[in-house]
Formats: C-alpha cells, structure tokens, sequence
C-alpha cells in the first residue's frame, strides 16, 4: 500500500474512520484542531455526525449516549479539555462502554500554553476522574504509530467496554509524515448485545447506568471492571526495548521525547558510553516487566520526560524496585528537551554513581 504524507491530527481522523469509527462530538482546542476539522468534513461522507458540542463537559456526555448505544465513537481535546471531560470517562468507565479519546497534550497547569508538554501523565494513567477505574494508555512516538493505535484502540474499547487514551502531545499532532493505513488483524469481538437499540419486542429493554445505590452492588461491579483491568495488566503491555546490551545507563521515555532520547543516545556511544532505552508504548498497564531486561553493566536509569519534576518517574520507581538509583531530566511548559542537554545529565547522574 502507497504511503500518503499527513499531520499527525488528520491521520488520527483518518485512522479513526477506517476503524469503524462514525460518530465524534468535540470542542476546538489548540493544539488538536484538526481532529475535529478533519472529522468535520470526512464523516459526512461516510453517513456519520459530527457535532461541535457547546463544551467539552456536553461533548464526553454525547459520547456516553452513542457509546450506549454500541456505536463506535470519538472525541479528542487538549489537556485542560481532558480535563473537563473526566466526570464522563468515569461515568463511560462505570457504565462498561467503549470509547476511544485522543489527548493532545499542552502545557499546563490551567489554561497554560499551546505548545507541546507531557504534563498530563497522572491525569491519563491514574484514572482523573472519581471511582475505581482505569483507563488503558497508548502513547505513540511517530505519526504511523499514531494511526495503528487509534486502530487498535477501537478494538480494545470493545474487547474490554472500556474508555481507551490515546496519548500524544502538540508536537506529534502537529507533525507530517508518511504513514501507510495497514490491515489489522480481525479480532474475535464480544457481540453488543447490551447496547440501547431497541428492543423490538424481541427481549426485555437494555439500561446503561453507572449508578448503583446498594453497597454490596457496586462492590461487585467495581470487582466486576478490576477483572477487566487484571486482564489488561495480563495481557495488553507493549513496550519498546532499545540498545540495552552492555548499558551503563538506561533511559526511560515516551511518545516524542523518546526520539529525542535516543539522539541522546547516539551522542554518549560518541563518547564511549553505553546507554539504551525502555519506551512504554502502553503508559496504562505500565511495562513492569521490561525492567527485568535491564542488563548487570546499568548503573542508573533516568526518567526523561516533558514535564516538571517527572510524573512517569514514580511508574520508573515502582518497576525498578530500588535495584538501581534513578535520575529525572525535564522540560516543562513547552520548552521540549534537547539531546546534548540530556547527554549531559546523563553525564552528571553516572559520575555520582559509586
């Protein structure tokens, strides 16, 4: 298949239609305005709607309504946008209905910036809205991946009937490469036999609800949907491994700042120090396990994130198990990391290490 040259934020529309994907209720946002644009001209096309919501509080809640009703939908905003719409993830996540939304992210906090940051890692894998829920977090690196996981995360809202994230930042939105529309590989999906389409007279009527006065029932549909995340955990963990043999020092990031990363890397082989690198693709279940690869020569790993002081470092902390000391080098509000800049804190943390 022919490669087509697209930003990041069209390609996530594209990917989203050829998903299955018809219907989307959003909120302009900078910097993920042609998610919506895009959505805007192309679903008519294909018979679906797009409505532009009054916020982004009415647009998650017109996602709860389609998503119960077994379509498959999408909604898409920037940090502060994610941000008013988490009351609905947790509704949508209670009431067990599958749907995908896409986070831009910019920095914060507050209305902050437009430009790129990755301050929205806690918001994004520790639930942000109320309740015991989880929601599963991929977290692209180029625009290609951007397309296969907006796929793949269509399937996933209905295998699990769970929210699925999708992570990027103002950089990988507003970026153009070229990207390929792969085929996926066909899963074996759960029919929706839950979903309000009427019942025709056929079966008594379907209720999508969240709300479970009696204790001991929403104890059970909270262990209910902790199953559901045990599976998750079990089985949805990607992770990219990348030059660990014989490293001194392993670096941990995701999405964009990866790439830079590993500019970081090519720079220390130059001066004779070995580094590798662990990416979480899936920053919800968090790679644990890819901790186990870390060779014997590692003295440290450092957490390099787009944010201030480091969120992912705490995820770093609890799969590192206290084996190795942990550095952190960041940039926030905007400002994205250099290579030479993480060469040299790099530098620093190895020469503390006794």
């Amino acid at each position: 298949m022919a490669k087509v040259l697209m930003k990041g934020n069209e390609a996530v529309g594209a990917a989203a239609i050829k998903a299955g994907c018809k219907y989307f209720f959003g909120y302009p946002i900078t910097p993920q305005n042609e998610v919506p644009e895009y959505m805007s001209k192309e679903l008519p096309k294909i018979g679906g709607s797009f409505v532009q919501a009054e916020s982004e509080v009415a647009a998650i809640n017109m996602v709860y309504g389609a998503a119960g009703a077994g379509v498959r939908v999408m909604t898409s905003s920037s940090s502060p946008g994610i941000a008013l719409k988490q009351e609905g993830i947790s509704y949508i996540a209670g009431a067990e209905l599958p749907c995908v939304i896409v986070n831009m992210m910019r920095g914060g906090p507050g209305l902050g910036s437009i430009q790129s940051s990755q301050s929205d890692y806690f918001q994004a894998t520790r639930g942000g809205g109320n309740g015991d829920y989880r929601t599963l977090v991929y977290a692209p690196a180029n625009v290609q991946e951007l397309v296969d996981y907006t796929m793949k995360a269509f399937d996933m809202a209905d295998y699990y009937r769970n929210p699925v994230l999708v992570l990027g930042d103002g950089m990988i939105g507003q970026m153009m490469e070229p990207i390929e529309f792969k085929e996926t590989e066909k899963m074996d999906l759960p029919e929706k036999d839950w979903a309000t389409t009427g019942t025709k007279g056929a079966r008594k009527p379907n209720i999508v609800n969240s709300l479970r006065l009696q204790a001991p029932e929403l104890e059970a549909l909270n262990q209910k949907i902790e199953a559901k995340y045990m599976e998750m955990e079990e089985k949805e963990v990607i992770y990219e491994s990348y030059k660990l043999e014989d490293a001194e020092i392993v670096f941990v990031a995701y999405g964009t700042v990866s790439r830079i990363t590993k500019n970081a890397i090519d720079l220390l082989e130059q001066e004779g120090i070995k580094a590798g690198l662990i990416r979480p693709i899936t920053l919800w279940p968090f790679p644990n396990k890819a901790f186990a690869e870390i060779p014997a020569t590692a003295k440290a790993l450092m957490s390099v994130e787009m944010s201030q002081g480091g969120q992912m470092i705490d995820d770093v902390k609890i799969a590192n198990e206290g084996r190795l000391p942990i550095g952190f080098y960041g940039r926030s509000g905007g400002m994205v990391p250099a290579p030479q800049a993480i060469v040299e804190a790099a530098k620093e943390l190895l020469g503390g290490v006794k």
